[in-house]
């Protein structure tokens, strides 16, 4: 289901790019089990990782990089909901794994990313068995509600052009570079509006002194 460059079952490798991050949240056990089981590999920046309708087999761990998590109507308008960055995983995959049902949402990789995925199999097992599994999850689950809430705020209450500058400096901190290599159909896709709209609204923020802009790059000033 997951795609990618690489990928390998190695315990040794697998060990080897969890042990910065996640030896420390998971109890031994349970880590070893994520050894055992877990399946690393790389996907290349704008490769889809799960695609709107596809069955729950595998759930990330993100290693590193960035998974652009995207919701799209019947339209095919898209939206960006939230990120998933180093250290995290997307909750609703779990609860889309523990029910049994198809994903809502389509995960593209914003730059090369390295993850291990886990088994479905293995996500109802883990929560009744490892109190650390339990509390990554809900922190998960808590920390993408906000995010969608802060997503739902932002459509509901905040003007256009706010929106468009701090979409610009969320990517930067996303991305950790001020030149964001994006078109403005990219960025009008993510923001739920059209392209013409945000190539003038970024001429605006260029007059303001908040960016620059160049062909196919945006160099955020104000950071």
């Amino acid at each position: 289901m997951y795609k990618g460059q690489i990928m390998t079952t190695d315990k040794e490798v697998i060990r080897e790019k969890l042990g910065d991050y996640f030896s420390g949240i998971f109890e031994k056990e349970l880590f070893e089990e994520i050894i055992d089981c877990g399946i690393y590999r790389t996907i290349p920046n704008g490769e889809v990782l799960i695609d709107i309708g596809d069955n729950m087999t595998h759930v990330p761990l993100i290693i590193n990089g960035a998974v652009k998590i995207i919701r799209e109507d019947k339209k095919g308008d898209e939206i960006v909901l939230y990120f998933l960055e180093r250290g995290d995983t997307c909750a609703i995959s779990f609860i889309n794994c523990i029910n049994k049902s198809k994903s809502m949402f389509r995960g593209v990789a914003e730059k090369d990313t390295e993850s291990v995925f886990i088994p479905v199999d293995k996500v109802d097992d883990w929560l009744k068995k490892y109190e650390s599994w339990r509390h990554f999850i809900i922190d998960s689950y808590h920390m993408r509600l906000i995010e969608m809430v802060e997503s739902i705020d932002s459509l509901a209450f905040m003007r256009l052009d706010d929106r468009l500058y701090k979409y610009l400096l969320d990517k930067v901190q996303i991305m950790q570079d001020n030149t964001l290599v994006i078109t403005h159909q990219e960025i009008a896709d993510d923001i739920h509006t059209s392209r013409v709209v945000v190539s003038r609204l970024l001429k605006n923020l260029e007059n303001e002194g908040k960016i620059q802009i160049r062909r196919n790059r945006i160099i955020v000033d104000s950071i």
